[in-house]
C-alpha cells in the first residue's frame, strides 16, 4: 500500500545530529508524528509545524502516516464542537463485536457521525447507542443502530471463556470482569454454589472453568437462560444447572443448601436477603451487590436478614466495584454466615 508524499515544513540537519535533533524535537512537541522523517545523502528532514529559530526550516516531499488516533473523539475534531466533544463520554461498552455508546440528549441529532467515528476507531461490526436505561423485570434496555451492521448477537471474550449474548434481549456488563475473576479467584473446589441473578451466566462459567464445584444458576429472563444453556456448551463445561424462573419460587423446590450465594442484582438484591439466609450453609458466603454510596446501608441490611434467621454475619471483604453516578457505587460485600 502506497502512502500519499506531501510537500511540508522540516528542519534539515545533517545525518549525524539526526537522532539528537529528531529527540529534540519530541520532546518539545514540535515534530509532527504524521509524516516520516526523510534521509538523503548528507541531510535528514524532520516534519515540523512551523518555523524553529535556531534551525534550517525547508519544503520537502515526505510520505505521509496513518497514526491511528488516541480515542474516538479525535475523529470528531472536524463534526463537533470542542464544548460538544467535552460532553460526550469517550467511554463505551465493547462486548464481543459490539459497541454501546451513551450519547447526551442535545447530541442526538450527531449520532450517525458518532456512531461510524466510533465504527472506524474500535474496528467492530455493531455500535448500538443507548435509548433508555436497564428496566423491567428481564432487566434490558432499549438500544438503536448507529453504524455497522444491525447483528445484536455476539461472541464475548472474558477470562478464557466465551459467552454468547443477544444485547437486545438480556443485560451484560463487561465492566463486571475484574469482579467476576475476583470472586472466582475466592472459591474453593468443591463448593455448591447459587446464582441468584445469574443472567447469561458469566459468574458460573468463570467459576466452573477454573474449579471442580456444583453450580446452579437462576434467572426471570428466559432469553437469558437460553444463553446461558449456550454457553454452558460453548465452554463445554459440566456441572452447571440453569433454571429460568423467579428465584423466590424455584427456591422452593431445592432439595440442598449452598456454600456460596451469589446476589448481583444491585438495584433489587435486598428483596431476596431472606431467601438467601433460608438456602445458605452454615460457614457459607453470600457475594452481595447494592447500589450505594458506601458500605454501611448493605452491611446493615445483611445483618438484620442474618438475624431474622438466628444467623450470624460476619463481614469479610467490601469493594467498589464501578461508579454508576457521582457520589454512588455498585458495591460488593462479601459476608461469611454461620448459625447462632
Amino acid at each position: 500500500m502506497k502512502h500519499k508524499k506531501v510537500i511540508m515544513k522540516s528542519v534539515k540537519v545533517p545525518l549525524k545530529k539526526l537522532n539528537d535533533v529528531r529527540k529534540e524535537l519530541m520532546e518539545k512537541e514540535l515534530m509532527r508524528m504524521d509524516y516520516r522523517i526523510k534521509a538523503e545523502d548528507k541531510y535528514g528532514y524532520i516534519p515540523v509545524y512551523e518555523d524553529i529559530n535556531g534551525f534550517e526550516i525547508v519544503d520537502i516531499d515526505l510520505e505521509e502516516i496513518n497514526v491511528q488516533p488516541r480515542n474516538f473523539a479525535q475523529l470528531l475534531e472536524n463534526e463537533l464542537s470542542k464544548s460538544e466533544i467535552e460532553n460526550l463520554k469517550t467511554s463505551f461498552d465493547t462486548i464481543g463485536d459490539i459497541v454501546i455508546l451513551e450519547i447526551p440528549e442535545e447530541l442526538e441529532d450527531k449520532k450517525n457521525k458518532i456512531g461510524d467515528a466510533t465504527l472506524k476507531f474500535t474496528k467492530r461490526q455493531s455500535i448500538y447507542m443507548k435509548k433508555s436505561a436497564v428496566h423491567g423485570t428481564i432487566r434490558i434496555r432499549d438500544l438503536e443502530l448507529i453504524a455497522g451492521k444491525d447483528n445484536p448477537i455476539t461472541i464475548h471474550k472474558e477470562h478464557g471463556t466465551r459467552l454468547k449474548l443477544n444485547v437486545k434481549e438480556v443485560y451484560f456488563s463487561p465492566r463486571l470482569a475484574t469482579e467476576r475473576k475476583r470472586v472466582s479467584d475466592s472459591v474453593n473446589d468443591g463448593e455448591n454454589i447459587l446464582d441468584m441473578f445469574c443472567g447469561i451466566g458469566p459468574f458460573p462459567i468463570i467459576i466452573a472453568k477454573n474449579h471442580n464445584v456444583n453450580i446452579t444458576g437462576v434467572d426471570i429472563n428466559e432469553n437469558a437462560i437460553k444463553y446461558f444453556k449456550e454457553n454452558i456448551k460453548l465452554n463445554k463445561l459440566k456441572n452447571i444447572k440453569a433454571i429460568s424462573g423467579d428465584i423466590r419460587e424455584v427456591s422452593q423446590s431445592f432439595k440442598r443448601k449452598f456454600d456460596r450465594i451469589i446476589m448481583n442484582l444491585p438495584g433489587l438484591a435486598y428483596d431476596f436477603l431472606d431467601v438467601s439466609m433460608k438456602l445458605i450453609n452454615d460457614d457459607g458466603i453470600i457475594n452481595y451487590y447494592e447500589f450505594s454510596d458506601g458500605y454501611e446501608q448493605a452491611t446493615k441490611r445483611l445483618i438484620e436478614a442474618g438475624n431474622k434467621e438466628n444467623k450470624n454475619v460476619e463481614i469479610i471483604n467490601t469493594r467498589k466495584v464501578k461508579s454508576t453516578s457521582p457520589g454512588e457505587w455498585h458495591i460488593a460485600v462479601d459476608a461469611k454466615i454461620t448459625s447462632k
